[in-house]
């Protein structure tokens, strides 16, 4: 079982790390919470049954984690530094990188800034580049429902942002 959940961690780790920190917001709310998620993997696997992909039932236990998280805090946070500091750089100019960072920085406030369902929505799809089909498994809704709180989400964020006419995310479908 060692081995198990190491391969499990090794492989879903940072989508897991990901989807937690776009959802909370903070560093180390995230690390706390993956942690928890693994837990929970390894406590209720015996209950999975193959109905979906292993990365989706695990995202899914991230998000209702995520979501008992943020009812219990009741508030908001605004993404930390510590955050930016630990995105893969590039061979961009400093000056870009730091233009970069703060259009990031606006994009995760203003997702923050979402409902927990549209923030779930554009986390998985707009960031994870999840399929619908994934993202409705994941939340436990329908197709429709997926496609129209990502509209909305998309609309809010370009208020926002003031993005007239660009996308925001592709996300695949």
């Amino acid at each position: 079982m060692e081995v198990w959940i190491e391969d499990i961690y090794e492989q879903y780790y940072l989508d897991v790390y990901r989807f937690l920190i776009c959802f909370t917001g903070h560093k180390d709310d995230a690390e706390d919470l993956t942690q928890e998620v693994f837990i929970r993997v390894l406590k209720c696997y015996s209950t999975f049954n193959n109905e979906c992909h292993l990365k989706t039932w695990i995202l899914s236990i991230a998000k209702h984690i995520a979501i008992d998280q943020l009812r219990r805090r009741k508030f908001l946070s605004i993404f930390k530094d510590s955050f930016f500091k630990q995105l893969p750089s590039s061979k961009k100019l400093p000056e870009e990188q730091v233009q970069e960072n703060e259009e990031k920085k606006l994009l995760y406030t203003a997702i923050l800034h979402l409902k927990p369902s549209y923030r779930a929505v554009v986390i998985l799809r707009g960031i994870n580049e999840l399929t619908i089909k994934e993202t409705a498994e994941i939340l436990g809704c329908k197709e429709g429902k997926v496609k129209i709180d990502y509209y909305r989400a998309i609309q809010q964020l370009k208020r926002k942002l003031h993005i007239q006419g660009e996308e925001v995310f592709t996300g695949a479908n």
